[in-house]
């Protein structure tokens, strides 16, 4: 009996001994699962704002006027599911997004870019800057581009072109 009370009282301390070993490495996987999360939820936003975009400048009009400025201001408020803390998104007291858009309803595609930088987590903006994936601060560059054509395939095929008139004339 006394046996099994010493063999009892000699192991008390393994667990307290295993866990400060154990948490600081749970904590860095943590860390590094953390990161690419974010980065891939940013791209999968930045990827539909953009989407949302080409598909609004292909299909506006321009009879009130330009509207770059509302198509710029639309897909904002899409990028505004992305938080405006440093690890998602840089935001410097104003906005920092850089979008782009190339074409309109006229044009045979049109195009659409976001970029936005994004603090690395601790540790992994060393390791990014070690391998020239970050900048000498820390920050990661993300940049999305989508481009789509304004009209079907089967339109820009047609003998008609891309005139509705032509067709509805065809059809009479």
């Amino acid at each position: 009996m006394s046996f099994c009370i010493e063999l009892i009282r000699n192991q008390k301390g393994q667990a307290t001994l295993e866990a400060a070993f154990l948490i600081p490495i749970v904590f860095v996987l943590l860390l590094l699962l953390i990161q690419p999360g974010i980065l891939l939820y940013n791209r999968m936003v930045m990827q539909a704002a953009a989407s949302e975009g080409c598909r609004l400048l292909a299909t506006k009009t321009d009879v009130a006027g330009s509207s770059d400025e509302k198509c710029e201001a639309y897909i904002l408020r899409r990028l505004g599911s992305i938080p405006p803390q440093e690890n998602f998104h840089i935001h410097d007291g104003g906005c920092a997004w850089e979008i782009e858009m190339v074409g309109n309803e006229s044009s045979l595609e049109v195009e659409v870019t976001i970029k936005n930088k994004a603090k690395l987590l601790p540790l992994l903006d060393r390791g990014a800057r070690l391998i020239g994936i970050s900048d000498s601060s820390g920050q990661y560059a993300q940049e999305v581009t989508v481009r789509m054509p304004t009209q079907p395939s089967w339109v820009v095929g047609s003998k008609l072109g891309l005139n509705p008139q032509g067709w509805v004339q065809e059809n009479e």
